[in-house]
């Protein structure tokens, strides 16, 4: 009878105990690296968005304040959009308050900030008190017309824009909705995300049916599943879906 037996006190075990084990410890190590790695794989890329942290800049163009308060920088020579837009927001989980910008509603000016993106979607986290009006005006193309788009429906998931666009990463699904409804109530502009397969997604400032934040009106559906109906607007680069969050439908 040839089988091997595992003797505790010798010093070696027999060679086909000791080949077997071997390959048992192979093969744990190797699925050690490779389960986690094809875990991470598997997850859903969460994009590129980009915070500069530290990074501060000026800028110079157009503030409105209106849906949102942003910043229209004009593009010498440009074909298309005449304008970039860059919504504008304070450090930390705060908006711009109204009342502080409103005296620069339409006006040229300069400020500082901290450019935050993702794609083509840009917002600048203002320094405190560095709005402040151009030393010398300057020429600028007309400003973009409000096209209606018309009556649509869109199925997708309520985030702050902040956090969205680069400050968290990922900044998005039911994880990151304490975060988000504090950003949201804090004045951070809401964004309907509208994932599509294939395509980049869409984004849509939401607004009410007359136009007006809805801050503190929709922070009950951030970061769920949401149907929303209303009337699409462009307004340049921006896509802005007015609707009245009380027909905001969950998924």
């Amino acid at each position: 009878m040839n089988d091997e037996f595992y003797i505790g006190w010798e010093a070696k075990a027999a060679p086909g105990i000791r080949q077997t084990v071997l390959r048992a410890v192979v093969m744990l190590l190797l699925l050690a690296l490779i389960v986690p790695l094809a875990l991470a794989i598997s997850q859903r890329m969460i994009g590129a968005a980009v915070f500069e942290w530290g990074n501060v800049k000026t800028f110079t163009g157009i503030f409105q304040a209106r849906p949102y308060p942003h910043l229209l920088v004009a593009r010498p020579g440009a074909a298309l959009e005449t304008f970039s837009s860059y919504h504008l927001v304070a450090p930390w989980k705060f908006g711009l308050k109204p009342e502080a910008v409103a005296e620069f509603d339409g006006k040229n000016v300069t400020l500082k900030g901290t450019l935050i993106y993702r794609g083509a979607q840009t917002m600048i986290e203002v320094v405190d008190n560095s709005i402040q009006p151009a030393a010398t005006n300057f020429s600028a193309p007309p400003l973009p017309e409000t096209i209606s788009l018309g009556q649509q429906t869109f199925v997708g998931e309520i985030v702050d824009s902040k956090c969205f666009l680069g400050v968290m990463n990922p900044g998005a699904l039911t994880p990151h909705r304490a975060c988000a409804v504090r950003c949201i109530s804090g004045g951070i502009p809401p964004v309907l995300l509208v994932r599509r397969e294939n395509a980049p997604p869409v984004y849509l400032l939401l607004v009410s049916a007359d136009g007006q934040p809805v801050n503190q009106q929709v922070l009950d559906f951030v970061a769920a599943p949401v149907e929303i109906t209303g009337d699409v607007e462009r307004q340049g680069e921006m896509l802005i879906l007015k609707a009245d969050p009380k027909t905001f439908r969950r998924r």
